[in-house]
C-alpha cells in the first residue's frame, strides 16, 4: 500500500500553503507596525539657561548640543536655549570661547525637561597666527563692513528715539577665606549664607551692594548733533546710596552707550579701539569663523583678537548681515593682559534688531560686565554689571533743537512706582538671585559695620562729614590744619548745609585761627537755586583771611589739593584781604552759560610794598601801600557737548567729550563805587580740549589769551601759577617760582600728550609693568606796559627797599617734560626741563616731580 507522502516531499497541501501565507502576512504587518512606530515616535524637548558661574550673568551665543547627535542650538542674548530631539540621547554639552566646556546627563524618561548649566571661565589663549597663500578671507568682509559704517551707524540717521530699560548691579566677589574671617565681614555672615542658597551648584558667592532699574525715553538728532534722555522711573537700592537725583541720572541710558561703529569707545575714561575701526588692520587679527546661508546671501561670523595683547583692544566675535554688512551681534572682551589697572575683565555683548520700515539695524540689547580685581588677598573683588534693552524705536522724526537743551531730565514723579509698573516694563522677569539682591542690599545697609565703612568712604570722597541730625556737612578735611611762618599752626573748621536743610537755600561758613599771629580768619556764604531747568543760581559771600600773591583761589583754580598744601611753608608776599561778592549764573541755552559778579575787596600787605598814586609826577608822586577795588565780572562759557548731572543742590560736569570749551571773561573796575580806587578793564579768552590723536594716544591742551589795557599796581596784573613743591601740578608751571613773572598782556599754553601703552607696550622686557609714557610742554609769553612799570616803586615812604617783580623780555618762558605714568599702578614721575630765563635767582633748570593718583 503506498504512503500518501511518498514522492511528494517538496509539494504543499492547501492547508500548508494557507499557513505559510498567513505567516508571511503577519511578518509584513509586524514590520509595518514597527516602521510606523519609529516614524511617529514622540519628540523630546530640553530647555534652560546658560550662565557664568562667577557672575551669575547670562551667556549669549553659547553652543548647546546633544552628545553624538546633530541636534543643537545657540543661546539667545539672555542665555536661554531650546532643543528638540529624538532619542536616544545621553548628555548635553555646552561650549563657549573663553569658558571651560561642560556636560550634563539627560534624563531618558522625560519628554520635556529643564537643564540649566553654569560655565566657569577658562584661560583664553590667543590664536596661533598662520600665514597662507592668498588674502585672509576675513579681510574682504572687513573692507565691506568699514565701507558700510556710515549707512549702518544709527548716529548717521537724521533722528531716532526709543524707550530704554536699564538694570545695574554691583557685587562683591572673590570672597577669600581671609576676607570672610575678618571681624567686620563675619557680622555679615548670615547675609552671605542666605545668598549661597541661590548661587547655583557651581556658582561662586557674591554679595550684592547695589542694584537699580530705570525706564527712560532717549532722543537723538544728528544736525545739530544733540541727545536727550528723559528718565521716567527709577528704583534704587544700594549700600551708602539712596534713590536720589544724582544716582537716578547715572543709572539711565546716557552712560550705557557703546557704539562699535565709532573708531574709539570710551570706557572707564579709557579709549578702546573698535574691532571695526577704520584702522582695523593696525590693531587686530581676524578669522572668518563661520558663514551661514541666508536665502541668496550669507551671514558671517568673524573672530578677532589684538595684534599686541597689551593694547586697549578687544578679543571676541561679531556677526554681520551678508546683505548690508551691518553688525547683528557683538561679543567683545578685554582681559588682564591689556594695559589696565585693577581690572580683571571687561565684557560687552550687543544684539541688533532689523527695523524693516527704514531698512536699518538698531541696537536692541546690551550687556556689560566689568570685573574689578581684588587689590590684595585680604580684600575682595567687585563686579559691575549693566544691562539695557531698547524698544519702540521711531526713526527720522526729529524734534525742535531746543527740545534737546537739557541732556538729562528727571520727571517729577520718577520715584513714584509700584511692582506692577516694573513687571510690565522689564523685558524679562528678574531672576531669583536678582529678586533676593534687592532684599539683601536693604539688609546690608542697616548693619552698623556697613554704615561705618560707608561713612568713612563718603568722607574720603567728598571731603565732608555729614551730620544728619543738623542737616549739615563738616569740612573739608583737607583744610583742617596747616603750618606756615606767619600763622604758625593754623586750624580751620567749616560747614555747609545739605539738601535735607533746604532744596533751595545753601549756607556755608568757616573759621580759622593761627597760633603765631593770634588772628581769627573767617568766611560765610549763601547760595539760592532759582531754577533747576535751566540751571539758575545766585549768591553772596564774605571772607577775611590771609592770602599770598600768585596763589590766590582764582589762580589755583579747582585744584583743591594744591590749594590746601599751599597753606604750608614760607609765606612770601602775604597780605590780608577782606572780600565780599554777589553773583548770578544761568544756563542760557544748552552748552552756553552766562554769569555776572559784583565784587569788592581790599589789599593790606604784610610785606614792603608801595605804588605811585600819580605816576605822571614821577618820583614826586605820593605813594600808597594799600588799595581797595570794586569790579564787575562778566563771563560766558560755551561747551555745547558738555553733560551735567544735578546732585541734589549741586551741578556736576561730566565732561565735554572731544569738543573744545570756550570761556570769555571781562572785568570792569569802577573807581569810587563802594570805595574802589581804580578804573580798569581786563579781558581773557580760554580754549581747552582733550582729543584722541589717532593710534598714538590722547592729547590735552589749554590756551589762554589775556589783556589788561589799564594802569594798575602790580598785584592787580596777571600772575602765572608757579610751583615750588615736590609734586607735579597740572595747571602750574612746574619750574617757575611763585610770583616770578607778571604781565598785563599775555598768552599761556599748556599741553600734555599721553602715549598710554603705545610705545612701552612694544618692549618685551617692560610691557609687563604696564607703564605709560607721556610728554608735556608749557609756554608763557607776555609783557608789561611802561605805564604799569612807572607805577611801581623801589622804596617805600621810609626809604626801605620794596620788593618788585620780574617781567618777561623778548622771549617766552618755556618748559618741556617727559614722564612715566602708572608706576606701581598709582605713581607718576615727570622729568621737567626749564629752557629759558635760567639766569633768574634761585632757578632750577631741571627737576623731577612726582604725583600720585589711582588710575585705570
Amino acid at each position: 500500500m503506498r504512503n500518501w507522502n511518498e514522492g511528494n516531499d517538496s509539494a504543499h497541501t492547501p492547508v500548508q500553503t494557507y499557513s505559510l501565507k498567513k505567516t508571511l502576512l503577519c511578518l509584513l504587518l509586524l514590520a509595518f507596525i514597527c516602521t510606523t512606530k519609529s516614524f511617529s515616535q514622540t519628540t523630546y524637548t530640553i530647555k534652560g539657561r546658560i550662565t557664568d558661574a562667577t557672575t551669575g550673568d547670562a551667556i549669549p551665543f553659547a553652543n548647546v548640543g546633544i552628545k553624538a547627535s546633530l541636534a543643537g542650538a545657540t543661546t539667545n542674548f539672555d542665555g536661554f536655549y531650546q532643543i528638540t530631539f529624538t532619542p536616544p540621547a545621553d548628555s548635553l554639552v555646552v561650549t563657549y570661547v573663553g569658558y571651560d566646556s561642560k556636560s550634563k546627563p539627560i534624563k531618558p524618561d522625560l519628554t520635556e525637561q529643564t537643564i540649566d548649566i553654569q560655565l566657569s571661565p577658562g584661560t583664553l589663549q590667543l590664536r596661533e597666527v598662520r600665514i597662507f597663500a592668498g588674502e585672509n578671507p576675513a579681510y574682504a568682509i572687513m573692507r565691506k563692513i568699514v565701507a558700510g559704517k556710515n549707512n549702518n551707524n544709527t548716529e548717521e540717521l537724521d533722528a531716532y528715539e526709543y524707550e530704554s530699560y536699564n538694570k545695574i548691579q554691583i557685587d562683591i566677589d572673590n570672597l577669600s577665606e581671609k576676607f570672610r574671617n575678618r571681624k567686620s565681614v563675619k557680622k555679615m555672615t548670615h547675609i552671605v549664607d542666605k545668598y549661597d542658597e541661590v548661587k547655583g551648584e557651581n556658582g561662586e558667592t557674591i554679595i550684592p551692594i547695589f542694584i537699580s532699574e530705570s525706564v527712560s525715553d532717549v532722543y537723538y538728532r544728528r544736525n545739530p548733533k544733540k541727545k536727550k534722555e528723559i528718565i521716567n522711573k527709577t528704583k534704587v537700592s544700594g549700600v551708602g546710596l539712596t534713590d536720589g537725583s544724582l544716582v537716578s541720572q547715572v543709572i539711565g541710558s546716557s552712560f550705557q552707550q557703546y557704539n562699535f561703529y565709532n573708531n574709539w569707545l570710551n570706557i572707564l575714561d579709557k579709549d578702546f579701539v573698535s574691532p571695526i575701526a577704520d584702522s582695523w588692520k593696525v590693531y587686530y587679527e581676524y578669522y572668518l569663523s563661520d558663514s551661514v546661508k541666508n536665502g541668496d546671501k550669507y551671514d558671517y561670523q568673524i573672530d578677532f583678537e589684538p595684534k599686541h595683547e597689551q593694547d586697549l583692544a578687544f578679543t571676541g566675535s561679531f556677526w554681520v548681515d551678508g546683505d548690508t554688512y551691518a553688525l547683528t551681534q557683538m561679543d567683545a572682551s578685554v582681559g588682564k593682559r591689556a594695559n589696565l589697572n585693577f581690572i580683571e575683565k571687561i565684557k560687552i555683548q550687543q544684539s541688533y534688531e532689523f527695523f524693516e520700515e527704514q531698512n536699518e539695524w538698531v541696537t536692541s540689547k546690551t550687556r556689560v560686565l566689568i570685573d574689578v580685581d581684588e587689590p590684595t588677598k585680604q580684600t575682595a573683588g567687585m563686579l559691575l554689571k549693566f544691562y539695557s534693552a531698547n524698544s519702540k524705536y521711531k526713526i527720522n522724526n526729529p524734534h525742535d533743537p531746543k527740545f534737546y537743551d537739557t541732556a538729562i531730565e528727571l520727571k517729577e514723579d520718577y520715584m513714584q512706582h509700584d511692582s506692577t509698573f516694573w513687571q510690565k516694563s522689564r523685558p524679562e522677569a528678574l531672576s531669583s538671585a536678582e529678586l533676593l539682591s534687592f532684599q539683601l542690599v536693604d539688609s546690608l545697609k542697616v548693619l552698623p559695620v556697613v554704615k561705618t565703612y560707608t561713612e568713612i568712604l563718603n568722607i574720603f570722597v567728598n571731603g565732608y562729614k555729614r551730620i544728619d541730625k543738623w542737616n549739615i556737612d563738616i569740612g573739608p578735611y583737607l583744610f583742617l590744619y596747616a603750618n606756615n611762618n606767619i600763622e604758625g599752626h593754623r586750624v580751620r573748621l567749616g560747614f555747609k548745609t545739605d539738601p535735607g536743610f533746604s532744596r533751595k537755600w545753601i549756607f556755608n561758613g568757616y573759621g580759622a585761627f593761627g597760633t603765631k599771629d593770634k588772628e581769627f580768619k573767617y568766611g560765610a556764604g549763601m547760595d539760592y537755586i532759582f531754577d533747576r531747568k535751566p540751571w539758575t543760581v545766585g549768591g553772596i559771600s564774605y571772607s577775611k583771611d590771609l592770602e599770598r600773591l600768585g596763589l590766590s583761589a582764582e589762580t589755583i583754580g579747582p585744584n583743591t589739593l594744591f590749594g590746601a598744601f599751599s597753606r604750608f611753608g614760607t609765606f612770601r608776599r602775604a597780605y590780608w584781604q577782606e572780600d565780599i561778592s554777589a553773583y548770578f549764573k544761568r544756563e542760557l541755552v544748552k552748552g552756553l552759560t552766562g554769569s555776572i559778579q559784583i565784587r569788592h575787596r581790599d589789599f593790606r600787605p604784610l610785606f614792603p610794598f608801595t605804588y605811585r598814586t600819580n605816576p605822571e609826577a614821577g618820583i614826586e608822586s605820593p605813594v600808597k601801600s594799600t588799595f581797595d577795588i570794586t569790579e564787575i565780572n562778566l563771563e560766558t562759557r560755551l561747551a555745547n557737548k558738555e553733560t551735567f548731572l544735578q546732585n541734589d543742590n549741586e551741578r556736576i560736569s561730566m565732561g565735554n567729550g572731544n569738543s573744545p570749551a570756550f570761556t570769555l571773561r571781562y572785568t570792569l573796575g569802577v573807581r569810587n563805587f563802594l570805595g574802589g580806587d581804580f578804573n580798569y578793564n581786563k579781558f581773557s579768552f580760554n580754549i581747552k580740549q582733550s582729543f584722541r590723536f589717532g593710534v598714538i594716544g590722547r592729547t590735552y591742551y589749554n590756551v589762554t589769551f589775556g589783556l589788561i589795557p589799564s594802569t594798575l599796581p602790580y598785584p592787580l596784573l596777571y600772575t602765572p601759577l608757579g610751583n615750588e613743591s615736590l609734586f607735579y601740578v597740572d595747571n602750574a608751571f612746574n619750574l617757575m617760582r611763585y610770583f616770578e613773572f607778571m604781565s598785563d598782556r599775555y598768552v599761556s599754553l599748556r599741553m600734555e600728550h599721553n602715549f598710554e601703552g603705545f610705545l612701552l607696550n612694544r618692549i618685551p622686557a617692560i610691557r609687563k609693568l604696564k607703564l605709560r609714557m607721556l610728554a608735556t610742554g608749557k609756554l608763557f609769553y607776555g609783557s608789561v606796559s611802561d605805564a604799569n612799570l612807572a607805577l611801581s616803586t623801589t622804596q617805600d615812604e621810609s626809604g626801605n627797599e620794596v620788593q618788585v617783580f620780574n617781567k618777561l623780555k623778548d622771549r617766552p618762558y618755556v618748559e618741556l617734560g617727559y614722564g612715566i605714568d602708572n608706576i606701581l599702578k598709582f605713581g607718576r614721575v615727570d622729568f621737567v626741563h626749564r629752557l629759558t630765563y635760567l639766569q633768574n635767582p634761585n632757578v632750577t633748570p631741571f627737576a623731577v616731580k612726582i604725583s600720585f593718583w589711582f588710575s585705570l
